[in-house]
C-alpha cells in the first residue's frame, strides 16, 4: 500500500532547497513532479502554487512575518523560516484554505520534524499574522517609492534602482504585476508536421485548454494540463513550449531558402528548432552549446521534433572556431544574461543575480560577441538577443558592438507585426516587457555585416 504524502512536507523541503542549498526553483520543482506523477492533479497543483508563490512573494512573505514576529526571519532556523513563509502564502493568496487549517498542519509539521520547543513560537506568530492580516501597514507609495514597490511585488531594491532609472514609475509597476500574475504556457507549432489547427485538435483531445495569442499566428497558450511528457501532442514533436518573445527572434533572424545557421549559445534549442522549422527542410542549423548535458538536452529536442536540416553539437562560444569563419548566413547570439526578464516563470532569479554578477554577465557577453563575429558571412546577418531588461545588457551592448564591429542595425519592422513597430524596431532593436507587450522580457537586435 502507498505511503500517504504529506503535500506540504513536500513543499517545506522544496523551498529548503531553493532557498538555503540555492537549487533553481525550475529544476527542484520538475524533480519533485517527476517523482510524485501518481499524485493527483489537485495536489500537483498545490505544490506547484505554493512553491512558486512562496518564492515569488519572499520579501513581501517576511515583511508580514516581522509584524508579528519577536525575532528576525534571518535569525529563524531555516525549517521554521520556510515553514512560516508557506503558511503566510497560502493564508493570504489561498482563499480556500482556511487559516485555522494552516495554522494546525504547520504546527504538527514543526513538531514531527523534531522542533517540539518551537512548537508554540510557529503557533503564536501564526495565529497573530491571521488576525492581523488584513491591517499590515505597507511602506507608502508617494514617500518611499521603491521599497513600495520593493515590498508589494518582492523586487529587491538594486533591480528597481535601474529599472526606475530607465523607465517611469507606472511603467515599472506593470511590469512588476504583470511578472506576478500566473505565467501561462506558451507553444509554438510545429509547422512542418501539423497546422495549428491540427495541434489544436489533438490537444483538446486530452481536455487541454487552448487559445490564441497576439502577434504570431501560430504560437498558442495552453492551460489544464497535468505533465509536459504525457501530452499526446507533445511527444509527437507537434509543439514546443516556447514564449512569444522568443519566438521573435526566429522572426528577426528570417531565415532564406538554404540558409546555413550557427546558434552559439542554443540550449535547451527553441531557437534553433525554429529556424529549422522555418527552413522547411532547406538549409542547415548548427546548435552549439557548452556542455555535454544541454547537447543531449538539444538533441532529444531534435528527435522528438524529427528535424532533418539540424545538429547539437558542444562548442564553447568564448573559444574561437577558425573553421566557422564566415560560415554562417544568420548567426544567433542569444547570451547568457541576468534573466531578469523571466522572472515570472523563474522567481528565484532576483534573488540569486547581483550588482556584480550582472557585471560580470556583460564582460562574458561581450567576449562572446568577440569570438564569434566573424563566423558572420559578409552581408549575412547577427541576431544577439537576451531575457533580460535593463541597458547595461541590451542597448549598450549594441552601442560597443557597432562601435568595434563592421556591421550596422537594420529595421526590424519587415519582420514584426505592425502592433509592435516603434521607434526602435525602425532602428533595428526592441525591448520586450512583460506588463506592456504582454511577454516575457526579452531584447533583440538585428545586424547586417558589411566588410
Amino acid at each position: 500500500m502507498t505511503r500517504p504524502v504529506n503535500t506540504r512536507e513536500i513543499i517545506v523541503a522544496a523551498l529548503m532547497e531553493i532557498t538555503e542549498e540555492e537549487q533553481y526553483c525550475h529544476i527542484v520543482l520538475r524533480e519533485i513532479l517527476g517523482k510524485y506523477q501518481y499524485l493527483e492533479k489537485r495536489d500537483r497543483a498545490f505544490i506547484t502554487r505554493v512553491v512558486e508563490g512562496t518564492v515569488e512573494h519572499m520579501i513581501e512573505l517576511d515583511y508580514i512575518l516581522e509584524q508579528f514576529s519577536t525575532v528576525k526571519v534571518k535569525d529563524m532556523k531555516p525549517f521554521i523560516r520556510s515553514l512560516l513563509r508557506m503558511s503566510v502564502y497560502q493564508m493570504k493568496y489561498m482563499d480556500g484554505v482556511e487559516d485555522f487549517a494552516v495554522c494546525d498542519q504547520a504546527v504538527r509539521l514543526a513538531q514531527k520534524k523534531g522542533f517540539y520547543t518551537l512548537k508554540g513560537f510557529v503557533n503564536g506568530v501564526l495565529r497573530n499574522t491571521a488576525r492581523g492580516l488584513d491591517a499590515v501597514a505597507w511602506p507608502d507609495a508617494e514617500k518611499t517609492p521603491r521599497r513600495y514597490l520593493s515590498v508589494r511585488y518582492s523586487m529587491p531594491e538594486w533591480i528597481l534602482n535601474k529599472w526606475l532609472a530607465q523607465f517611469d514609475f507606472q511603467t515599472v509597476e506593470n511590469i512588476l504585476k504583470s511578472m506576478n500574475r500566473e505565467s501561462r504556457t506558451c507553444i509554438r507549432c510545429n509547422l512542418s508536421l501539423a497546422t495549428k489547427e491540427e495541434v489544436k485538435a489533438r490537444l483538446r483531445e486530452q481536455n487541454i485548454e487552448v487559445k490564441d495569442v497576439p502577434y504570431l499566428d501560430y504560437a498558442l497558450e495552453i492551460s489544464g494540463y497535468n505533465y509536459l511528457q504525457a501530452v499526446y501532442a507533445f511527444k509527437e514533436g507537434l509543439f514546443q513550449v516556447q514564449d512569444v518573445s522568443s519566438m521573435l527572434v526566429a522572426e528577426v533572424a528570417a531565415p532564406k531558402w538554404g540558409d546555413y545557421c550557427i546558434d552559439v549559445c542554443a540550449a535547451p534549442g527553441g531557437k534553433s528548432l525554429h529556424l529549422s522549422d522555418k527552413l522547411s527542410g532547406s538549409g542547415y542549423v548548427e546548435a552549439r552549446d557548452l556542455t555535454d548535458y544541454k547537447v543531449e538536452l538539444m538533441k532529444e529536442n531534435v528527435e522528438r521534433t524529427k528535424r532533418i536540416n539540424m545538429t547539437a553539437i558542444r562548442q564553447d562560444a568564448t573559444i574561437f572556431d577558425g573553421a566557422s569563419v564566415e560560415k554562417a548566413d544568420i548567426l544567433l547570439a542569444d547570451l547568457p544574461c541576468s534573466g531578469l526578464g523571466v522572472i515570472g516563470r523563474k522567481p528565484d532569479i532576483k534573488y540569486k543575480m547581483t550588482d556584480a554578477k550582472q557585471k560580470e554577465l556583460v564582460k562574458l557577453q561581450r567576449k562572446i560577441l568577440d569570438t564569434v563575429w566573424s563566423y558572420v558571412k559578409v552581408g549575412g546577418t547577427l541576431v544577439y538577443s537576451t531575457c533580460t531588461i535593463g541597458a547595461e545588457e541590451n542597448q549598450y551592448n549594441v552601442k560597443w558592438f557597432l562601435e568595434n564591429y563592421p556591421f550596422r542595425l537594420e529595421s526590424i519592422d519587415p519582420y514584426l507585426c505592425k502592433e509592435l513597430h516603434g521607434r526602435t524596431t525602425k532602428a533595428g532593436y526592441i525591448q520586450l516587457l512583460p506588463g506592456v507587450h504582454g511577454t516575457d522580457g526579452f531584447f533583440i537586435a538585428r545586424f547586417k555585416r558589411i566588410e
